[in-house]
């Protein structure tokens, strides 16, 4: 087989993908699957799961296996040719996405697969999958009339295309600015080993001395350490107007225009569908019920945060006043005055902690931590194809040897990298008869790479990150569901996908967990009592400050797709200033372009969704509750979330998968107590959420 592609026998072959692989890889699959379809519909009937759900699902993997390691490739070693035949396929997956939601043939099988006499014979799972899909044909224009079918599938092609666009533009002005330091004094207050870093970033790129760019990492230590505050405004200047009108960036990278066809063509799709805005649509998959349920949500919380933030940030302005000499503490100071108040006040600093953060000992500390909780092993494989260096790749087995999962791990930022964390799928679980698809998946994060011969040395927010996204792996690799349309994550409400994942951040600020992952890289020396105490004192360290910044995220995104008016346009800039003066406590400059660089909604998968995060997390803080009042190891309790939690993936709605594990529903109380903020009684909590969660 000469296209390593089309070989889905096993993982990927990386090493011999190449860009002129991909179009003639997806347009024979393409072309092979529709030809399938057509075999499948003219069949004499009944249609059953057998001769209709399962072949298509098979037809859709296959496809799936093709494209997923082109779209991750993609995004961790991104070139100019790739990116070319990646754009060139996307509006041809589109239009057979559109094509299989529209079919009306397809959609009449499904409904006498429903609804037919065979239809007693489909187990629950089955059931979720059939009602699953009925309703996404729907919501894919089924229904419609035939010329506004050809208008949503030219809008789902468009966006598509915008999408993607937006994402390449982040990137490629986020890695075409840096700058060079010749002068060591310029970079005063820098820890030793973010100058290495950025010296070893300088000797890479050719050059002297040290250099700055806008990979998280750098920028974070520039901006939370530099003494030098004309260095930290030009980095700060140079961030927050990535991809946009402003700032040092080339204007051909500016996503204004962009940003704004996007949310006209999710509006128009709505409308198409029956939906008031595309919001409505939205939430027609989430848990929450309407766009103002969401807002009421936010806007509570909201109100609980607000002035403890006011608070901080007054604290904050008055030790930069009197220890800083910072009068008007402007956004390029916020990091790096937080950072020595914490100093101040707390005796400790991000650096303190990073010696007993060496990878070697957070990540089989995490994986030591996933064994006593869910009794499996994970052990590492050689050998086995990847797309950098830097990539390992694991095995998850049941106590018995059974592999059960696999992943690769690709921890540090690089140049052609997408920026953030993210888990991703690369292979589902899968039934076919008697053999079982296992679970594959990409385990990536952008953290601090090795510098010289130490190995990477992570901050503890580093830590919290490799946790949260190896908790979305969990719920993807641990599903023991056999179809892929629910296993893992799959047909999990959007605003219950966070909940795994937040989970797993709570172990972060556990001593008993702690000491599976935390250990001096030269002596191995478990974290000292000392350093975990003034840590835990920290862990409410301004975060109303931070919590009001998610709310300020989330209530922009729900305002911008609930609001939309085709006659006045996105009003982006207005409604982001609205948000801040209602929530924020800190106003950023008016040069700022945050929503310019907010991928999450305008590329990724949280338009009108980025309330998730808050909304599971409730779900999630009271989920850790149960660990916490029963024993955070107590093997049954492990056992439970496991069962009824990470294995049921998205085979039954979250709140029923909750309430079994937790045995009620919701209640805000853990939230409010792991962010810091005292409650006044329960059942005014109660009161005030029963509603919405």
């Amino acid at each position: 087989m000469t296209n390593p592609l089309l070989d889905t026998t096993d993982l990927p072959r990386f090493s011999r993908i190449r860009p002129e692989h991909v179009e003639p890889a997806i347009d024979r699959l393409l072309a092979e699957n529709r030809a399938e379809i057509k075999v499948l519909l003219a069949q004499p009937g009944p249609f059953t799961w057998e001769n209709l759900v399962h072949p298509l699902g098979l037809m859709e993997d296959r496809l799936s296996r093709v494209w997923s390691p082109v779209r991750h490739m993609n995004s961790v070693v991104n070139s100019d040719e790739l990116r070319a035949v990646y754009n060139a396929c996307l509006p041809k997956l589109s239009d057979y996405g559109t094509e299989i939601g529209q079919n009306v043939d397809l959609f009449k099988a499904y409904q006498s697969l429903s609804e037919g006499p065979g239809s007693e014979r489909l187990d629950p799972a089955q059931r979720k999958v059939i009602r699953d899909t009925l309703r996404d044909f729907h919501l894919s224009g089924v229904d419609l009339p035939t010329e506004k079918k050809a208008r949503y599938k030219a809008i789902a092609q468009e966006l598509s295309n915008l999408q993607s666009r937006f994402e390449e533009n982040i990137l490629d002005s986020t890695h075409a600015w840096n700058r060079q330091v010749t002068d060591r004094q310029t970079l005063a207050g820098l820890p030793d080993s973010a100058m290495d870093m950025l010296a070893q970033a300088a000797r890479h790129a050719g050059l002297e001395g040290w250099l700055i760019t806008l990979e998280f990492p750098s920028y974070h230590a520039v901006m939370t350490h530099a003494q030098d505050r004309a260095l930290r405004e030009a980095v700060y200047t140079a961030y927050v107007t990535r991809a946009s009108d402003q700032g040092p960036h080339d204007r051909k990278y500016d996503n204004s225009a962009l940003m704004e066809q996007i949310l006209a063509l999710r509006h128009e799709q709505a409308q198409l569908l029956g939906y008031a805005s595309f919001a409505d649509l939205s939430l027609a998959t989430k848990m929450a019920d309407s766009p103002a349920a969401v807002t009421e949500f936010l806007d509570d919380l909201a109100a609980r945060a607000r002035p403890r933030a006011e608070q901080e940030l007054e604290e904050l302005r008055a030790f930069a006043a009197e220890h800083l000499g910072l009068d008007d503490l402007q956004a390029w100071d916020i990091a790096y005055a937080s950072e020595q108040l914490r100093r101040h006040a707390y005796a400790l600093s991000q650096e303190d902690l990073k010696p007993y953060f060496p990878v070697d000992r957070v990540v089989p500390g995490l994986f030591r931590l996933v064994e006593r909780l869910y009794e499996v092993r994970i052990v590492e494989v050689d050998g086995v194809d990847v797309w950098h260096p830097d990539v390992r790749f694991y095995e998850i087995r049941d106590p018995d040897g059974t592999p059960r999962a696999r992943f690769y791990l690709d921890l540090y930022a690089r140049p052609k990298k997408r920026g953030g964390a993210w888990m991703d799928e690369c292979m589902n679980r899968l039934r076919d008869g008697s053999r079982v698809q296992l679970p594959v998946a990409y385990m990536t994060c952008n953290s601090t790479p090795p510098v010289g011969d130490k190995p990477a040395l992570f901050t503890h927010d580093e830590v919290i990150t490799l946790f949260h996204e190896f908790g979305h792996g969990l719920h993807h690799m641990l599903t023991r569901v056999d179809y892929p349309d629910i296993a893992g994550i799959n047909g999990v409400e959007w605003d219950a996908v966070e909940l795994p994942s937040q989970f797993m951040e709570n172990w972060c600020w556990e001593r008993e967990a702690m000491d599976l992952f935390a250990g001096h890289f030269e002596t191995g020396e478990p974290l000292p009592g000392e350093l975990f105490d003034k840590l835990i004192s920290t862990r409410h360290f301004q975060a109303a400050m931070q919590m009001v910044r998610q709310l300020e995220f989330s209530l922009f995104d729900m305002r911008l797709h609930s609001e939309y008016d085709p006659d006045r346009g996105g009003r982006i800039q207005e409604i982001l200033d609205e948000v801040r003066a209602r929530v924020a406590v800190v106003r950023p400059p008016p040069f700022n372009r945050f929503q310019h660089g907010f991928s999450h909604i305008f590329a990724g998968g949280y338009a009108a969704g980025y309330y998730s995060y808050k909304w599971a997390e409730v779900l999630s803080a009271d989920a850790f509750g149960r660990f916490e009042e029963e024993g955070l190891f107590n093997p049954d309790v492990g056992r439970a979330f496991l069962e009824h939690v990470l294995e049921k993936g998205g085979s039954q709605p979250a709140l029923e998968l909750f309430r079994t594990f937790r045995g009620r529903g919701p209640e805000i109380d853990a939230l409010l107590r792991h962010s810091g903020l005292l409650a006044e009684t329960r059942d005014q909590m109660q009161e005030t959420t029963g509603s919405t969660v």
